[in-house]
């Protein structure tokens, strides 16, 4: 983020417009909706300009700009073609340190213009740090159609209310409750209806409510976020993270899903590492339930799917046992992410008629699966966690009785801009993950091909082949260390 955008209070403070063309007019008639003082500065001013000054009591002066012509003011607009006299507004207006906009200049500019939507008192800037315009008017255009035409009388109306709620409510969440439930249910729908008297009636009713509620009640929300792609999080998702007041965040949810926040909310990393250090299960269930008793509106994050290996039943026992309500919001696991992503199907009629999801990964070491039945023709299955214990499901599968040649495809870090995918057979699988340095996280399909699809492989596939006869790995017993997925 080159720009930061920042809301800067012009009430009672000196604007100056160096221009008098069409280019100075537009920034006036955006410039007399604020509360600013305003002067225009330019040798000739055109007459729409001359009329909206009468109008709006703006200042004009009839000459070319001069360094005193900044004294007092806290920002300047160059609305002209006088490339010259630009260079003279800009190096003045930089050494006093006065904010400056040079329109259709952003290189001689300290600040640049947003795209704005105007509600008064909601105010909509969008930017694109010059570098697409187009697309800043296209989000304005989706904005504007989205926004009444009065929704700003919802902000006003609010914020003659303010006091009284803080009169009445003194703890901070119980007040931003409310103020959910005022400005997302009936009482906005009655100021925008100009319905006051209906208003005011629900505003009462609600504070009512609010000031006999002994106890605020928490809940807990067990998200799943997807494989990593934000696209992909989910609208309910999206909405109980806005809600949200702390976040308990999984190791393997991106960064970039957070944005979907409020900023305000508490972050509390509960992130578990292969091999390395883990915030323990019980700690994190401790974490959920003391947030929620608070009054708090918890999000748990997890990746992929809460109920997928995610460990949420523990969770949700443990919270719903606190007598807190819980809720679980499913996410895109990140096997079905991963097979879409590089366009493996998962089932096909008449040849593979059913799919399992296993793990890689134990909390005493070991494994209880059924080799047997997971070694026959026609199966096929995803195994999560599973870098690390690669050779011990080649040996297992081999010796069960699957063919060498069975299908392998790893996917590594699947839906985000890093990801790789690498096909071997079952035989080869330990030795494709170390050769092609596959750390994880990762996928790895077992019994899926494009080819019994009729499809082609993607392009970006890594297709393991064994450097010779002799360098083949068999029955996964001579495969190379591998880190942990």
């Amino acid at each position: 983020m080159r720009y930061f955008p920042v809301y800067l209070d012009l009430d009672g403070r000196e604007v100056l417009i160096v221009g008098g063309g069409e280019k100075a007019l537009q920034k006036l008639r955006l410039l007399t909706k604020t509360n600013a003082r305003l002067r225009v500065v330019a040798e000739e001013i055109g007459d729409d300009i001359v009329s909206l000054a009468r109008e709006r009591a703006v200042a004009l002066e009839w000459h070319r700009f001069k360094p005193s012509d900044l004294a007092d003011v806290v920002m300047v607009f160059v609305a002209q073609d006088d490339a010259d006299n630009d260079a003279e507004i800009a190096a003045a207006a930089k050494a006093r340190g006065i904010p400056l906009n040079v329109v259709d200049g952003p290189g001689q500019s300290t600040f640049i213009m947003p795209a704005i939507v105007d509600r008064d008192p909601v105010v909509v800037a969008i930017g694109t740090e010059g570098s697409a315009p187009i697309l800043a008017r296209e989000i304005k255009s989706k904005i504007e159609a989205w926004l009444p035409a009065n929704f700003g009388s919802v902000a006003s109306r609010a914020m003659t209310l303010r006091r009284r709620v803080q009169e009445v409510l003194s703890d901070p969440v119980a007040r931003r409750r409310i103020w959910e439930r005022l400005l997302q249910g009936r009482w906005r729908a009655a100021v925008l209806a100009s319905d006051n008297e209906g208003a005011k009636r629900e505003f009462e009713k609600q504070l009512d409510a609010a000031r006999s509620q002994s106890h605020l009640v928490g809940s807990v929300a067990l998200i799943g976020c997807g494989p990593g792609d934000p696209d992909l999080l989910t609208l309910k998702a999206q909405q109980r993270l806005q809600e949200a007041d702390v976040l308990v965040v999984d190791r393997l949810v991106n960064q970039a899903i957070l944005e979907y926040a409020r900023r305000d909310a508490v972050r509390i990393d509960a992130g578990k590492e292969p091999e390395g250090p883990s915030a323990a299960q019980e700690d994190i269930n401790q974490i959920l339930v003391r947030e929620a008793l608070k009054g708090q509106r918890v999000a748990r994050l997890k990746g992929g799917d809460a109920f997928i290996f995610g460990r949420a039943a523990e969770e949700a026992a443990a919270v719903r046992a606190a007598g807190v309500p819980v809720e679980v919001i499913p996410g895109i696991t990140a096997a079905h992410a991963c097979a879409a992503s590089v366009g493996l199907p998962l089932t096909l009629r008449r040849k593979v008629r059913q799919f399992a999801i296993v793990t890689g990964a134990s909390a005493d070491g070991a494994f209880d699966l059924d080799w047997v039945a997971m070694a026959k023709e026609g199966q096929a299955f995803a195994i999560y966690m599973g870098v690390r214990s690669a050779p011990r499901f080649c040996n297992e599968l081999l010796a069960a009785g699957a063919r060498p040649e069975t299908p392998v495809v790893i996917v590594e870090n699947g839906t985000l801009a890093d990801e790789r995918a690498v096909a071997a057979q079952l035989s080869e699988l330990p030795a494709a993950i170390a050769v092609k340095g596959i750390k994880g996280p990762a996928i790895i399909f077992v019994g899926l091909d494009w080819a019994a699809a009729g499809l082609t492989r993607p392009d970006k596939l890594e297709v393991y082949e064994p450097p010779h006869a002799e360098g083949r790995i068999r029955n996964g017993a001579e495969a190379a260390p591998v880190t942990q997925g």
